[in-house]
């Protein structure tokens, strides 16, 4: 189970009285989170989700509340922090930031098919449109930078067969930095993985998880979100479902030349970051109760991205 805090029925009672939200029914952990330790909350007036923010610098916590105020305004299905009488959104509960939030509608899909993957794909364009032109500034700690510092130590824990393929993930990221950073941005989810994305059917009801949400290059969250959504087994690209869920977002913002000049390599980029974080995750909480995703997944789909040859549809 992911939850690095737990809490007792007492102290939990007594941080959701100012919400004035009636009487608490139950509550249970959440077991699918691999960062913040997340409760379901059950209270007399609905369903809610608490969580205790376990990474990251507190100060960008104000951003994440200000992020999710603006795109629940824009009329995205989006958590957002629920403010006690006092209008307080951020409070602290077990000595950890805590935020209580509406529950969304929906289960994760685990194997989506086109029309999943063009929902998705119009919700990343209306995030990003929502966004674009008054982006929220904030540097993501899990950024190129952090790749460049991180991935060198990183490489001496592989294998002699894997270091190459790390090696020129990281030559390329260097290589094109100062490209990548000159694409179009807008505030970025940063991590729309199917875990991340709520569905009732066919219709798109939620997505959470903004906390590793940034300020950067739009294609960079096009990219992780294709390599989630629409890789086969293999690693390799579906390109029914990655056409679909660009298509459904070329026709809300269309791309750019630039953008299609390094989509290609901006798989490749995410594929690295991911690799990385699921490196550390590994070596951190080894032999602890917490949910680990397999490192192996972003290695495998980095050596299936260098034989990728589809170029990046719908641009002008």
């Amino acid at each position: 189970m992911s939850v690095f805090t737990p809490l007792q029925r007492e102290e939990l009672e007594a941080f959701l009285a100012p919400y004035q939200l009636g009487r608490l029914h139950d509550f249970e952990g959440i077991a699918a989170g691999s960062e913040n330790s997340n409760f379901f909350i059950s209270l007399e007036q609905g369903e809610y989700v608490l969580t205790l923010v376990e990474r990251g610098p507190t100060q960008d916590l104000p951003f994440f509340i200000e992020l999710l105020d603006v795109l629940h305004r824009a009329g995205l299905p989006v958590p957002y922090a629920l403010r006690t009488e006092d209008n307080e959104a951020l409070r602290t509960l077990a000595d950890k930031p805590a935020m209580l939030q509406p529950r969304l509608p929906g289960r994760h899909v685990t194997s989506p098919n086109t029309h999943h993957c063009a929902e998705v794909g119009r919700l990343l364009a209306r995030l990003h449109l929502a966004t674009r032109e008054h982006t929220l500034e904030r540097r993501s700690d899990r950024g190129l930078d952090w790749m460049q510092e991180e991935g060198p130590s990183l490489a001496m824990s592989l294998s002699e067969d894997q270091l190459p393929l790390l090696r020129d993930g990281l030559a390329e990221i260097a290589e094109l930095k100062p490209k990548i950073l000159a694409l179009p941005r807008a505030n970025l989810h940063a991590d729309l993985f199917r875990d991340n994305v709520l569905f009732e059917g066919s219709h798109l009801t939620g997505v959470i998880d903004f906390y590793n949400a940034c300020s950067g290059p739009m294609l960079y969250d096009i990219a992780i979100t294709v390599n989630d959504w629409c890789s086969h087994p293999n690693g390799e690209i579906d390109d029914e479902r990655s056409r679909a869920l660009l298509a459904a977002y070329s026709a809300l913002r269309r791309f750019t030349p630039a953008e299609a000049e390094l989509w290609k390599p901006m798989l490749r980029v995410a594929c690295v970051r991911f690799w990385l974080s699921r490196l550390i995750a590994a070596q951190n909480f080894a032999g602890q109760r917490v949910l680990i995703k397999d490192p192996e997944e972003f290695r495998h789909l980095l050596s299936a991205r260098q034989q990728f040859h589809s170029a990046l549809p719908f641009a002008f």
